[in-house]
């Protein structure tokens, strides 16, 4: 998704800066029009330097007005080994939970700027595969509307944008229970006309929000026979 993402907010005049682990893939897709992106390489799991590499990084881009928060991992583990729970806390919750926190920091004192988190629907029920991610991605639903109701009371002009997608033809669909698949290309635009129209919270796509719904009200009981 960030990648087809990144691809969108170049073709539409933006300067992107990309970053995640992986160089090679950073440069080919800098590569595809050149003078569009900033790459920057960095683990967002390694929060002891990720505010140096961020501010490289904005610095390089000559500022900042769009952050958005895309990096996630999710590890199906039955056997509740704690390593896989590890990693999954590490990225989707410290290593969010920082930068969302300098993003934040940032535009308050720039006084403007729009912070994009991609949460998923199954931050809405606890799953027994799953038990760090879902958890992790309903911690990620909660901090973001916390953001948004400082972002409120601080009466600047921030704005925060909780994506939540169902299911994407990505790496990360994994499990034996998805349905209403979705290519990559296909949600990064409907994530890119939220952005424009600075939603709050986006489905992707939209008949998620129905699925959504049934999910808060399934009873306890119901879920665990699932």
């Amino acid at each position: 998704m960030g990648y087809e993402l990144a691809k969108i907010l170049a073709a539409n005049n933006y300067i992107v800066g990309i970053t995640g682990r992986r160089l090679s893939l950073l440069n080919e897709l800098a590569n595809e029009k050149p003078g569009s992106f900033v790459v920057k390489s960095f683990d967002i799991a390694d929060v002891d330097h990720i505010a140096q590499n961020v501010e490289e990084l904005v610095a390089d881009l000559g500022g900042l007005d769009l952050l958005v928060i895309g990096a996630g991992v999710v590890k199906i583990n039955k056997e509740l080994d704690f390593v896989p729970e590890k990693e999954t806390i590490d990225v989707n919750v410290l290593g969010f939970t920082f930068l969302a926190d300098w993003a934040f920091t940032y535009f308050e004192k720039q006084k403007f700027g729009h912070l994009v988190g991609i949460s998923s629907l199954g931050g809405i029920k606890g799953w027994r595969d799953t038990p760090a991610y879902n958890a992790s991605k309903a911690y990620q639903i909660n901090y973001l509307e916390g953001l948004r109701n400082k972002a409120f009371h601080s009466k600047l002009p921030i704005t925060i944008t909780e994506i939540r997608p169902g299911y994407v033809d990505t790496a990360m669909a994994v499990g034996s229970y998805q349905f209403w698949i979705q290519s990559a290309k296909k949600t990064a635009w409907q994530i890119f006309k939220a952005i424009e129209r600075k939603k709050k919270v986006a489905y992707v796509t939209k008949r998620w929000r129905i699925i959504g719904f049934i999910m808060k009200m399934i009873p306890i009981w119901v879920q665990e026979r699932a």
